[in-house]
């Protein structure tokens, strides 16, 4: 079977080339999408400042729902200080060290800062921390007595700053004070940092334990050193000790992931994006590669009836039938899956440029994602094969030899009412954006848009074949040869141009449903933010990890000011009963103080924003209606950090498109941040410009402190990071609907050589053999546009219509004609090239060949 499987696919390269394309393409796309899942679930963070440490105990930093993936909580949980005490006093333990974070930076003669590590907000530390450092070179002594600090060797040389030197640091907020450079501090691969001595380092944090702070008493995590072979046995006493207490022990390469937990939390984006990809993915994959492998079954039905003629069983044809095309899908496998690795480091590197994912976070490289496509692409490919086979193995094979030249005379009728089915089903799952002015009600858009376009390569055949026939019958009689031979072929080879029509079509709606899906959320959530602001501008200090003490009373007699108020965002896992069953549900939160509303219009339907005081929330309307979250209501909140709240509802607002579905008042967030600082401070003027020119005047005085306008950017620049990598995903998903396209409309007319060499023999001149090829071009690409253009107006319009008020969606005007251009190029590239190549072989042998 193998031995005729290999002579059949030899004399059939033209069309088997269009199956490998898209195995190629499928194998690259799908192992990407399964290296960033198993990056997502298995990758590791290097150590970094915890290199030394030999069991790291740290707060669980996630929050585990019941049936589902954990979700990362970015805000540092803290750790009791006095189990510091606890855990030195176990057996083999070398060093115990409470270490603490908090927002420090280095000022220079000219009152800029200096950055000492990646992130400001934790760059400051106590000196006992650089026990926990691996390799680490110290020029100096430790620091004393609260005017001492050790400084990062490498931003005391950007500094120009040696031992004994005195600098200004800013530290949590206080104002610049003077400290006298006691030790530079060389740890390779820790993110520098700032060393005070471990009091003054507690006092700045405001966690010593007779401090009134609400975090006094607590560390970050707790380091310990083991003495040598003894590492294994110091992590099951201290895993025992802490039994039941809710802290996590990790040791190796686990380390990093007590190092910042907000880095940690970009795995679950990983795991977020390849699952989002993977649906998309496996269908435009499995629908190009069984189109593929339907072209060159049919191409292949006078070779398999003969076989049937001769004795094959319907067994053996559908077992040759996936037998050549295995053959052909093994050879393309293996440089796709290569790709797919290549192609997944390259889609990390956009995210780490994009500031999506950490530029420390590694892929995982592993044999699971090639074994995963293997087996799904292989699968693909052999129930593919059988099923573009079925018919021709099951028929009697007088028939199936009669049936050879031409195409069956009825389509289906299961597989056209099918096909249908699927239509209305996508307008229906259209509708659910008119329901849920959500994120995740926009992309069931492009879901609907892709269903819909399978709904028509099921029931083609039969919509085309009745177009043509009713074309046909209004020709008018003295129409030009070649007009009539192309329209009579669209009639009787419904089959064939739907199987060319489907994909082109398939390319329409994705790319206008996904790209316009984007933009369409984009713009709804810029007109809810850009209303919703009052205040023209925003003061941030992202070199010192947050806003100073003192800054906004400072701004607010600035002349001209009219209202100032702090604003934060953090993270919240809302649990909620969804159809009575649990559900939860992470999503950014606003932190809000009750003076907000002279700087912020959430568009408040019920209640007021002044009354966002202690254990208090707003919620939008759509999370107010799905969730049972009125007014006075109780909603189960879990913070940042892991803390589990029940918090009052005292708004309820309408533009939770921009605003996110909750805002939590600043209160409540207290003491459930990593830094505890205010992140910005939005500021409504009297629209002057000597009000705009007196706050930057204030933010030029000021250390580290910068002043912005509150307007969008109107080039795009400020567009968040996904909308870059959605882009990214589009055109890469539309480059392999191309190439298989291409591959498909080049195998499809090059089989056609027979038929081009009988009109030949009959009269029919290469000019008119070429005009009738164009024309069928035409057809194609008007039908795929035409088409395509119906499957996306349902599902944009009721997009259009649930974020923007109008029933159309918003997005470039440019789309719609560089997508006819590319269909109409493809279409008539892909066959006027095939076409010219067949009329060069004479007629007589292009007949003998078959």
């Amino acid at each position: 079977m193998l031995h005729l499987a290999l002579r059949m696919a030899a004399h059939r390269i033209t069309a088997l080339l269009a199956v490998a394309c898209a195995v190629f393409g499928g194998a690259a796309l799908i192992t990407t999408t399964g290296v960033l899942a198993e990056s997502g679930l298995r990758s590791q963070l290097p150590p970094g400042r915890l290199g030394g440490a030999d069991v790291v105990v740290a707060a669980e930093q996630e929050f585990h729902p019941s049936g589902d993936l954990p979700i990362a909580l970015p805000e540092r949980a803290t750790v009791p200080a006095r189990l510091v005490d606890r855990l030195a006093a176990l057996p083999g333990v070398t060093a115990a060290v409470g270490d603490i974070g908090f927002p420090a930076a280095l000022l220079d003669g000219r009152g800029r800062p200096v950055p000492v590590a990646q992130d400001p907000a934790t760059a400051g530390h106590g000196w006992s921390s650089t026990r926990l450092l691996s390799g680490a070179r110290v020029e100096g002594r430790a620091p004393s007595g609260a005017k001492g600090v050790a400084v990062d060797a490498a931003a005391a040389d950007a500094a120009g700053l040696t031992v004994g030197d005195r600098v200004r640091v800013v530290a949590n907020g206080r104002p610049a004070a003077a400290y006298r450079v006691s030790a530079l501090v060389d740890a390779p691969g820790a993110d520098g940092g700032v060393w005070f001595a471990d009091g003054t380092a507690a006092a700045l944090a405001g966690r010593g334990a007779g401090g009134e702070g609400p975090r006094a008493g607590t560390v970050d995590l707790v380091g310990l050193r083991a003495a040598d072979g003894a590492e294994e046995r110091v992590a099951d006493a201290v895993r025992a000790e802490v039994a039941g207490t809710g802290l996590r022990v990790t040791t190796g390469a686990d380390r990093g992931e007590a190092v910042a937990p907000g880095v940690g939390s970009a795995r679950s984006l990983l795991i977020l994006l390849a699952g989002s990809l993977g649906g998309i993915v496996l269908l435009i994959t499995g629908f190009v590669v069984a189109g593929a492998l339907g072209v060159t079954i049919a191409g292949q039905r006078r070779d398999l009836a003969l076989m049937r003629a001769v004795g094959a069983t319907p067994r053996q044809i559908r077992r040759l039938a996936a037998a050549q095309s295995t053959v052909v899908a093994a050879l393309a496998l293996v440089p796709g899956v290569a790709v797919g690795y290549l192609l997944a480091g390259r889609f990390r590197e956009l995210l780490a440029d994009r500031d999506v994912l950490p530029s420390e976070l590694p892929l995982t490289v592993s044999p699971l994602p090639a074994l995963a496509t293997l087996l799904l692409v292989a699968a693909a490919v052999q129930l593919s094969a059988r099923c573009a086979a079925w018919r021709t193995s099951r028929m009697p094979a007088t028939e199936a030899v009669a049936e050879s030249r031409s195409e069956p005379r009825t389509p289906s009728r299961a597989r056209t009412t099918a096909g249908l089915l699927l239509i209305l089903g996508a307008c229906a799952l259209s509708v659910v954006p008119l329901l849920s002015r959500t994120v995740l009600g926009a992309s069931v858009t492009s879901v609907a848009g892709i269903v819909a376009a399978i709904g028509l390569a099921m029931s083609g055949p039969a919509l085309v074949g009745s177009a043509g026939e009713a074309v046909v019958r209004r020709l008018r009689p003295g129409v030009a040869a070649p007009t009539w031979l192309a329209l009579s072929n669209v009639r009787a080879y419904a089959l064939r141009l739907s199987g060319v029509v489907s994909p082109l079509a398939m390319g329409v709606v994705f790319v206008l449903t996904y790209t316009l899906t984007q933009t369409t959320v984009l713009a709804a959530t810029s007109d809810d933010t850009r209303t919703g602001t009052l205040a023209q501008y925003e003061l941030t200090a992202p070199a010192l990890g947050g806003l100073p003490d003192g800054t906004l009373s400072a701004v607010r007699d600035v002349p001209g000011v009219r209202a100032a108020a702090p604003a934060g965002t953090t993270t919240v896992v809302w649990e909620y009963d969804e159809l009575g069953e649990p559900a939860v549900e992470s999503a950014s939160a606003m932190i809000l103080a009750p003076d907000a509303r002279g700087v912020v219009d959430l568009g408040v339907t019920d209640g007021g924003l002044d009354r966002l005081t202690g254990a208090t929330v707003a919620v939008s309307a759509e999370a107010a209606r799905t969730r049972d979250a009125g007014i006075g209501k109780r909603v189960r909140l879990v913070l940042g950090d892991g803390a589990r709240v029940d918090a009052r509802v005292v708004a309820v607002y309408d533009r939770g498109l921009g605003f996110g579905p909750v805002v939590l008042s600043r209160e409540l967030a207290a003491g459930h941040t990593t830094t505890g600082l205010d992140q910005r401070a939005l500021v409504r003027t009297d629209g002057t410009r000597e009000a705009g020119r007196a706050l930057a005047a204030l933010a030029a005085d000021r250390p580290g402190l910068a002043v912005a306008s509150t307007a969008p950017d109107a080039t795009g620049a400020d567009a968040p990071p996904e909308v870059w990598v959605n882009l990214a995903v589009v055109v890469v998903l539309l480059g392999y609907l191309l190439l298989s396209i291409a591959n498909k409309l080049v195998a499809a007319t090059a089989q056609r050589r027979a038929e081009i060499a009988a009109l030949r023999l009959v009269g029919t001149t290469p000019r008119q053999v070429r005009a009738m090829m164009r024309r069928e071009a035409a057809v194609i690409a008007a039908a795929a546009l035409v088409s395509g253009l119906l499957l996306s107006a349902v599902p944009l319009a009721l997009l259009g219509q649930g974020f923007l008020g109008r029933p159309w969606p918003a997005g470039p005007s440019w789309l719609l004609p560089a997508v006819a251009a590319t269909v109409a190029l493809t279409s008539y590239l892909t066959i006027e090239l095939p076409t010219r190549h067949a009329l060069r072989t004479p007629p007589a042998d292009a007949l003998r060949t078959g």
